[in-house]
Order: C-alpha cells, then structure tokens, then sequence
C-alpha cells in the first residue's frame, strides 16, 4: 500500500489490486472478503456497507468516468474511549473502487498503528494470484 496526503491534510493508504492478481471478480466480492476478516477479528465490528457509487448517482453528483462501482465497508476497532475526541476518527472505512481492469483500494490512517496495520493485511491478501 501506498501512503500519501489527499488534499494535504489526510493520511491516506492506497492500493491498486489488478483483476488478474485476485479471484475477487466484483466490488461486492472485494467487500465479502473484507468483511470475513473484519467478522472474524474479535475486537471489530461490522457496521454497514454503504453503495457511494448508487448513492452519488442517485443525487445527480459526478462520479468519474473510470469509476465504474465504488462502496465502503465500515466497521469499528473500537477498543479504548478515552476521551470524546476519539470519536471525530471512527469509525474506520475501507473503500473499494472498479476501475475496469483492477480495483482501487483506499482507507483513512486511524490514529492506532495496529489497526493500520490489520488494515493493511486484510487489503494485501486480496492479492491471491501475484
């Protein structure tokens, strides 16, 4: 993954996972495989599964021509609420982008190394045919 400033202000990770390296065919197989590691991890939890690309088209927004399916999973670490101000960062979202030939991977750094890097490990194991 690589790690970059959007807008010059906000950690991102991103990933581009070509077609031919995976067995996942599809966003909703991307976002399946997703949520078997964020179920079977005993501090996270699932919370929703949000359609952007639906919703940004079902409001007249621009979506991007490459862009042919876009959804995020989000879930919550969620192990320590020491003050209100954690909250402004979760919870934590993977998006996953079609983008014809591979996938585009791409989540917010959270402010917990080791939610970084679980992260990080369920995005590279897509990787299935490297």
């Amino acid at each position: 993954m690589k790690q970059s400033l959007l807008m010059e202000k906000y950690p991102v990770f991103d990933m581009t996972l070509p077609k031919a390296e995976t067995s996942c065919t599809s966003v909703d197989d991307i976002i399946a495989a997703l949520k078997v590691r964020i179920d079977a991890h005993p501090k996270v939890a699932y919370i929703a599964t949000f359609d952007h690309y639906a919703h940004t088209k079902s409001i007249g927004g621009t979506v991007a021509e490459t862009i042919q399916d876009a959804k995020n999973i989000i879930f919550c670490f969620g192990m320590m609420l020491p003050n209100p101000h954690v909250l402004a960062v979760r919870p934590r979202a993977i998006g996953v982008a079609d983008m014809g030939d591979s996938f585009h991977l791409t989540l917010l750094e959270p402010p917990m190394e080791m939610a970084t890097k679980e992260m990080e490990v369920w995005c590279k194991a897509l990787a299935d045919k490297a």
